[in-house]
């Protein structure tokens, strides 16, 4: 019987991803049997405000986070699940895995769990203080606020290889791309969507050296680059240097501002990964890089999309736990 009602958690979860079930006003709804908007209004009424306010803070002292911050619900949701397994200390845990080593922010989630144990102990997953982070970050970076769900549960476990496994590298094209996100449920829009977010944020030289100087293999550099941007690119590169101090921004236009010109970018050609410029350059694609070129619809597609992706996987009753500490489970 347990395990009938873990299979009926995940299974939930996952219909109502894919199906989009419409809610109040008109918002689509992840979840709903396992999440929910204002899911603490009676266990810690004062949640939101409080991850809000402690997240603000430390973005005050380093904005440059803020961007890591979203970037972490990705990474989080796309390796086990939105369970907080990249969160967790260890030896071979998902933060250990190569594709995760420049990601950061970690200490804003220490301090915005650390706040709210303060007020309501052993309340508020990490997990869920993952999703409010991303949220927050983003309308610190002058982006739009979408309602988050909470509910999720920490997960037990992390794995640096299936962080490798399962996270999709700068390299991949858009083929690669649609079947990685519907794996998960996720729509070819909302991968577009989502991949948004790289209007803010940074990534150092090991990443893109391969398209700059040996492209697919041949000696050369992408061609669908734009010629000018990828000779920028070359003297803030240099070859073989795989240097992963030296960073160059992904946004060319706002890159401290969290808007449509990503796409703007990418009509340009200046996309910085291959990942980036392919939504633009495929058929499958391009119409959605066209439309959300609108920064207002932008803005609202991917409150919707990331209240999508924060419904991947998560787990409900004794699949998870409320860790008190979010680098490690509890004991």
């Amino acid at each position: 019987m347990v395990m009938g009602r873990r299979l009926t958690c995940l299974l939930l979860i996952a219909v109502m991803a894919l199906s989009g079930v419409r809610g109040v006003r008109g918002r689509t709804l992840y979840g709903v049997h396992g999440l929910s908007d204002n899911y603490y209004r009676y266990s810690c009424p004062n949640a939101e405000s409080v991850i809000q306010t402690a997240v603000s803070t430390e973005l005050d002292k380093n904005l440059k986070l803020a961007a890591g911050l979203i970037r972490m619900q990705f990474h989080d949701c796309f390796v086990e699940g939105c369970d907080g397994s990249v969160l967790l200390d260890g030896s071979n845990t998902e933060k250990h895995a190569p594709v995760n080593t420049k990601l950061a922010g970690y200490e804003v989630i220490d301090a915005a769990k650390a706040a709210v144990e303060a007020v309501c102990p052993g309340t508020v997953s990490c997990a869920d203080i993952i999703a409010y982070a991303a949220r927050d970050s983003t309308v610190k970076l002058n982006g739009a606020r979408w309602e988050v769900q909470g509910g999720r549960k920490d997960g037990f476990h992390s794995s640096a290889p299936q962080a490798e496994a399962d996270l999709p590298p700068p390299e991949f094209g858009a083929s690669e791309l649609i079947d990685s996100f519907a794996r998960r449920g996720l729509s070819t829009t909302q991968m577009v969507i989502l991949s948004g977010s790289h209007t803010v944020g940074v990534a150092d030289c090991s990443k893109i050296v391969g398209r700059l100087y040996n492209f697919n293999n041949n000696q050369m550099t992408d061609p669908s680059m734009d010629p000018a941007y990828a000779e920028q690119l070359k003297k803030d590169c240099p070859q073989n240097s795989w240097n992963t101090t030296i960073e160059v921004f992904m946004d060319t236009i706002t890159p401290g501002s969290f808007d449509s010109n990503y796409y703007q970018v990418l009509k340009q050609k200046q996309g910085l990964f291959t990942s980036d410029q392919t939504l633009s350059n495929d058929a499958r694609t391009s119409g959605t890089v066209d439309s959300l070129m609108e920064n207002g619809r932008f803005q609202k597609e991917f409150g919707e999309a990331m209240r999508a992706m924060a419904a991947v996987g998560v787990k409900c009753g004794s699949q998870g736990e409320i860790r008190k500490y979010c680098r490690s489970v509890n004991y």
